[in-house]
């Protein structure tokens, strides 16, 4: 096979091959780092590759596999982390300058999760410093942002910025980034891909550099849903090491899989109030393109609505995140703020400002919203919505860049929890992604995955790539 065929494969596509022995893990790392190599100075996807270590784990795997200790899908397969992922004795800097000279003594347990299924990490991937901000893009970092595969002058989405653009670009088959208010669900959408923000709790968060604490979530982005499914049985599970990790069996996520949609009742949420009015016009009609799609195979569709504006889980999430988000970082920005970006340091500094009395209205007024949304989900099996309600914006203007993470539908479910999944939905008149997503209950990633794939099983999006 060409390199070319190699980078565009999906890595459950490798990892049969792999298992087969028809494919050699030392040859498929070879044709990401060359890939890297050829158009990663134009798309920017990483801040550090680890090539010589990438090389000397797939000379490992390929002896494990010749000798007949084949671990599982993930044997052999690239991967790639959001620079917010502790590595051992590899620099985590989060794209800042105050942390250039961070080298953390272990890893993210996401990180040992991979590593013991065999995966095979090709390097640290770009991000909004401190993986978070305030939505804008300023050209003031150490490292030039992450450019959209799609359209190289367009914007990535945030914050998992080279996570989105590495998969997109075929610098690496599989990527984890993290997500607080859309950070993995916003690039996956802008970039054309399949991301999971998971139940809050599914995933470890030890080791990865905290923004907000009740509403980080790690989650995977990838080409297609069976990727997405591998890699979330990989790092799913209880950790003792982060006491928010919920103690519950994890699942085989691959097991219905191919199990279709007959029979299932699925919801669309189709109104926002005001805020619908920016839902753009290719990823509305998509949207409905899916619904139909969804219902030839065999869905019952129902319409369904928010128990309250967007604005208001928004307004709920920025008060939250702010403010968690200075309380942890408070050290840093009193000593070192001169040498953040504009970005980072005005996120810090308006959560400094946020009174006790607003964040725990803030906390009761989630409670609220999480159980009036968790009813909404319990009334179906599943549900469709918008992600992103923009295609990939420009860097020119940063009033519009900005309106990609101020105008969409991910918001009400990192308030409530429930496992959220970005799909591409097709293409616009410009040849840019489009995107929805797909809701389920608290812990049912399965049925988001199920409903995914049967969607993208019916669908010829995953054929187009972008030409870089």
């Amino acid at each position: 096979m060409s390199n070319t065929e190699l980078f565009h494969l999906s890595a459950g596509e490798a990892g049969r091959l792999l298992q087969a022995r028809k494919l050699s893990p030392v040859e498929l790392v070879e044709a990401f780092l060359q890939r890297i190599d050829a158009v990663d100075a134009r798309v920017k996807s990483y801040l550090l590759v680890m090539a010589d270590a990438a090389r000397d784990a797939a000379r490992k795997a390929e002896g494990d596999i010749m000798a007949g200790r084949w671990k599982g899908p993930l044997h052999g397969i690239p991967y790639a982390v959001k620079d917010n992922y502790y590595t051992r004795g590899v620099r985590t800097c989060a794209g800042s300058r105050v942390l250039m000279d961070f080298v953390p003594g272990y890893n993210a347990t996401a990180i040992d999760r991979l590593a013991d299924a065999g995966a095979i990490l090709l390097g640290k991937l770009n991000t909004w410093e401190y993986g978070t901000g305030n939505g804008g893009v300023y050209f003031d970092l150490p490292f030039e942002p992450a450019c959209n595969p799609w359209d190289l002058d367009r914007f990535t989405g945030g914050s998992s910025t080279g996570a989105g653009a590495s998969v997109a670009a075929g610098t690496a088959m599989v990527a984890m980034g993290s997500d607080t208010t859309g950070s993995v669900r916003l690039p996956a959408a802008s970039c054309g891909l399949q991301g999971m923000k998971p139940t809050y709790g599914l995933i470890s968060r030890h080791g990865i550099l905290p923004n907000c604490f009740s509403m980080d979530t790690p989650g995977p982005m990838t080409w297609t849903v069976e990727d997405n499914a591998i890699m979330l049985r990989a790092v799913a599970g209880h950790d003792p090491a982060d006491p928010a990790s919920a103690r519950r069996p994890v699942p085989d996520y691959l097991a219905n899989l191919e199990a279709g949609v007959r029979g299932l009742t699925i919801g669309i949420l189709r109104e926002f109030g005001p805020e619908g009015q920016h839902l753009d016009d290719a990823n509305r009609a998509q949207l409905e393109d899916m619904a139909a799609v969804l219902a030839r195979e065999g869905a019952r569709i129902v319409e369904v609505e928010l128990p309250a504006r967007i604005a208001d889980y928004r307004r709920v999430t920025t008060v939250i995140g702010h403010s968690e988000s200075a309380t942890i970082h408070e050290t840093d920005l009193l000593a070192r703020g001169a040498e953040m970006g504009f970005a980072l340091r005005d996120k810090l500094m308006s959560g400094a400002m946020i009174r006790s009395l607003d964040y725990l209205a803030a906390q009761r007024r989630r409670r609220e919203l999480a159980c009036a949304t968790d009813a909404m989900v319990c009334s179906v099996d599943a549900l469709i919505a918008p992600c992103a309600f923009h295609v990939a914006p420009p860097f020119a203007d940063n009033d519009v860049l900005r309106t990609l993470t101020s105008q969409n539908c991910c918001p009400p479910f990192n308030v409530s929890g429930h496992p959220a999944m970005t799909v591409c939905t097709g293409f616009d008149g410009d040849g840019l992604p489009t995107n929805a997503q797909v809701v389920a209950r608290w812990f049912d990633e399965a049925t988001v995955y199920r409903v995914a794939r049967a969607y993208e099983r019916a669908t010829a999006w995953r054929d187009r790539r972008p030409v870089l």
